[in-house]
């Protein structure tokens, strides 16, 4: 057995609705049967003698190991993790005859931790947003009642008295979830373009920004709960959409505890073999936590034509909303049969169904990141944010206004086309086996004289998987492959180590080495493209580290 992590869960989380502490253990099977006994008898008496007879107790079995997991006030989160990481030092220490770790002095001092920790004002505005049901949010600077426009924020050491503070002013706002493994960037994207269409303010959080409108607040990567908070405090705002990625799902849980809608693009294979999303079907339970936020009064929109999710939805008990590139999908006909609605595309045309009705929302080729269609995962995500915005208030024909407007300026880095010097330039940010396939279907359809391909892949992904991607690559008709050697993703790997693996494939399927490139920065890898390209040829670049800069420089040419 090997001790992973101990860490605070802040939100709704694959274990609970609760907050509390969640600690990982790698572990075979029949090691965690004989620990979870042992650790809970040792978390049992702990939380008996702090008082804390009303925390809750759960676990989940894994791929490799076991989470171990109870509920704590949200005043106490980081007392509790002590708790949790002495149960696992008693647990580890009786279960191989070691000498345990002194009760008393643990005991002590978790007691400190808590008393450092106790925050009763915290609670008291926590009990009355819940007696008042208004959303409330918290983290370790800063609390907050209402979201958006009908939110006040206040220290977290600075609290009002429950009495002090207007509930009737205090209310929510439309909130949209967005999570799944591809898409989820360019369709909050899309979401937001249709929004601002409507003239709504709109707040949005993702993998590289947080924004209010086209004001950026800040940027990197807020996919996870603290950007959630800081768009839904930001009093401008009257609708947010929020992008929930695995890891923060994983880490701290979801970022909110109720949504009007919440979105799951697709499951597919991404950051599979980390603790807790070993495999696809621990990957669709984090996934599937947006869902929690919806169940009562608001509607989950799925991905028809992903099995997974067809499959996991049998089982739920909320308003659904399908979105397909299939007309005649099955699921989709026998919702929409029963009076549900689902938006799918039709023809050539994007149409939203409910029950009977049928209206079209425009013409694919009217969307200009669909690439005249030939950008066929643009289209689902289209598809995608339309449901979305539609379940979040928008209108028809504000739909349409959005996406027949939007420009790849919207959406930068993803499926993005320029034309320098009669030249084709693709870039996009596509770094796992599903969206790399999508991608190369499209630069199939994209009519070229020659096709090269800019490219790296991280170095955590298994060899067979370099391979695979090496060979779908090829398969496409290249004439040339430059590959980048991507020196901050060799995650383990020596240099040079990645690049061996995709040559060697490459050789394998018949590339000549002359038809092979590497470069040590994916800016150089285009460089030497472009430089080799001639009129009428398609330079595909996947731009997985430098995606701001690549974005430059194609626009300084």
């Amino acid at each position: 057995m090997e001790f992973l992590d101990a860490r605070r869960l802040t939100g709704p989380s694959l274990l609970a609705d609760s907050p509390g502490s969640i600690l990982d253990v790698a572990c075979t099977r029949k090691e965690a049967d004989r620990l979870v006994p042992v650790w809970t008898r040792h978390v049992e008496r702990m939380l008996g003698d702090l008082g804390w007879e009303d925390s809750t107790l759960s676990l989940s079995h894994l791929s490799g190991g076991i989470s171990l997991f109870f509920t704590a006030a949200i005043d106490a989160l980081y007392a509790a993790t002590e708790v949790n990481e002495w149960a696992w030092a008693a647990s580890a220490a009786e279960l191989s005859d070691s000498e345990p770790p002194d009760y008393a002095d643990a005991l002590a001092a978790v007691n400190a931790a808590i008393a450092e920790e106790a925050n009763p004002d915290l609670l008291a505005l926590q009990r009355e947003a819940a007696a008042t049901e208004r959303s409330f949010l918290w983290d370790d600077d800063d609390a907050s009642v209402g979201l958006g426009r009908f939110s006040s924020t206040w220290p977290v050491r600075e609290l009002p008295a429950p009495g002090e503070v207007d509930w009737p002013a205090h209310d929510d706002i439309p909130v949209g979830l967005v999570t799944g493994t591809n898409g989820k960037t360019t369709t909050v994207r899309l979401a937001k373009h249709i929004l601002r269409t409507a003239n709504r303010n709109v707040g949005l959080s993702s993998t590289d920004w947080i924004a209010v409108n086209e004001r950026i607040l800040d940027r990197g990567d807020w996919s996870g709960p603290g950007g959630a908070r800081a768009v839904l405090r930001e009093q401008e705002v009257e609708v947010a959409i929020l992008e929930s990625a695995r890891g923060g799902l994983l880490r701290r849980g979801l970022g909110v505890n109720a949504a009007a809608a919440a979105l799951i693009t697709n499951i597919a294979e991404d950051h599979l073999g980390d603790f807790g999303s070993r495999n696809l079907a621990e990957l669709l339970d984090i996934k599937w936590i947006v869902s929690r936020a919806v169940v009562g009064l608001g509607r989950l929109i799925l991905n028809a034509d992903d099995p997974s999710l067809v499959s996991k939805a049998d089982r739920y008990p909320g308003e659904l909303v399908w979105f397909s590139l299939q007309p005649d999908s099955v699921v989709v006909s026998k919702h929409v049969a029963a009076g549900g609605s689902a938006f799918v595309l039709h023809g050539e045309e994007l149409v939203s169904l409910q029950g009977d009705a049928s209206r079209a929302i425009c013409r694919v080729e009217e969307i200009a990141i669909t690439l005249q269609g030939a950008a066929r995962h643009n289209i689902a995500n289209a598809l995608a944010a339309a449901a979305l915005t539609s379940c979040l208030g928008a209108s028809l024909a504000d739909i349409r206004a959005g996406l027949t407007t939007v420009s790849q300026d919207d959406n930068p880095g993803r499926c993005n086309v320029f034309e320098i010097d009669g030249r084709k330039v693709l870039v996009d940010f596509a770094h796992n086996p599903h969206a790399m396939q999508a991608l190369f279907d499209m630069a199939q359809l994209l009519p070229a004289k020659r096709r090269v391909l800019c490219f790296g892949q991280a170095g955590d992904r298994p060899d067979d998987a370099i391979r695979e991607l090496a060979r779908r690559a090829w398969s496409i008709g290249l004439d040339r492959v430059v590959v980048s050697e991507l020196a901050n993703y060799h995650r383990g790997r020596e240099p040079n180590e990645v690049y061996g693996i995709i040559r060697d494939e490459l050789l394998q399927q018949g590339a000549g080495q002359q038809q092979i490139a590497h470069f040590a920065e994916e800016t150089e890898s285009l460089q030497s493209a472009m430089e080799w390209s001639q009129p009428g040829d398609l330079v595909i670049m996947l731009a997985l580290g430098s995606s701001a800069r690549i974005q430059e420089l194609l626009k300084s040419w």
